[in-house]
């Protein structure tokens, strides 16, 4: 895993203090701008290494302070690999809600087993945790028609939707009017800098409810604040039952809003502490090269 030549912008340099930032291409082409946090010298546990890869919400992105907080925590007991998701931030591409992000998450769980990890969870917030959820209910097989290569070792997905075409409401409302109109993608490339794709889906890709039933035996964990003001309870227990008896640990945390923003310090220990738990119960996936 290679960072960039000398001569780096101010632009590009890494938002964390000793992270290194660096460049990989997904399965389907789009150029990701990538931010890894090496983890402690000293691991809480012993036994093999093992990184985080993170994946935002819409909107989110290395530049966001929220995102930057929970790397910055979850740092403390792990590598962290994380990205600007396609159409977000540096990278490049552009979102599509949800349906080819998956594709960025594997590439960055390559980025992870290049870098030496043999034991690499995934955990993503609302948008991402839809990602990562597809990413592993789908591993070993094509997306698209296009392989997704790089297994995880568990899987946490933090306000997740179960469908989609949420609209019951009002947050999900002003999202699908961003993916929908021309007028709601202007507003979400000026407002939170997101570009997404006009060209929209071609079919509708399996939701996140149809393919969690195959991440088990990987171990799983769905968090849901129970003050979401996007996804309601339904979505994660729709989840639960999806992945079958004993398939998913739920969280349902009393007072908790949306996504990074609404993560509190004490959930941030929490979540840090069920990575390396969650990945120590897996056994590794086999390790395979990737572009960096």
């Amino acid at each position: 895993m290679t960072s960039n030549a000398a001569g780096t912008t101010a632009a590009e340099r890494t938002p964390i203090p000793g992270g290194e930032i660096h460049w990989t291409t997904t399965a389907d082409g789009v150029r990701l701008h990538a931010l890894h946090l090496p983890g402690p010298a000293e691991p809480a546990r012993p036994g093999p290494r093992t990184a985080v890869v993170v994946a935002h919400g819409f909107g989110g992105g290395l530049h966001r302070a929220a995102l930057l907080r929970v790397l910055g925590g979850l740092q403390r007991g792990a590598g962290v690999v994380a990205a600007d998701l396609r159409g977000h931030g540096r990278s490049g591409g552009a979102c599509t809600a949800g349906e080819r992000e998956a594709f960025d998450v594997d590439a960055l769980v390559g980025l992870a087993r290049a870098a030496g990890y043999e034991r690499v969870a995934t955990l993503g917030f609302s948008m991402g945790g839809s990602s990562v959820l597809r990413h592993a209910g789908l591993r070993g097989g094509p997306l698209l028609g296009l392989p997704l290569e790089h297994a995880p070792d568990a899987v946490i997905a933090v306000s997740a939707t179960s469908r989609w075409f949420v609209t019951d409401t009002p947050g999900m409302r002003r999202v699908t009017w961003m993916l929908s109109s021309a007028a709601g993608r202007r507003a979400a490339r000026l407002a939170l800098g997101v570009r997404v794709d006009p060209a929209g889906w071609r079919d509708v890709p399996a939701s996140p409810v149809d393919v969690i039933g195959a991440i088990p035996p990987l171990p799983l964990l769905l968090v849901h604040g129970e003050r979401d003001p996007y996804f309601t309870q339904e979505h994660p227990h729709a989840l639960a039952a999806a992945a079958g008896p004993g398939g998913a640990t739920l969280w349902l945390e009393p007072g908790m809003g949306h996504a990074e923003n609404a993560v509190t310090l004490p959930l941030l220990g929490r979540l840090a502490r069920a990575v390396g738990d969650l990945a120590g119960r897996a056994a590794p996936q086999a390790a395979t090269g990737a572009e960096s």
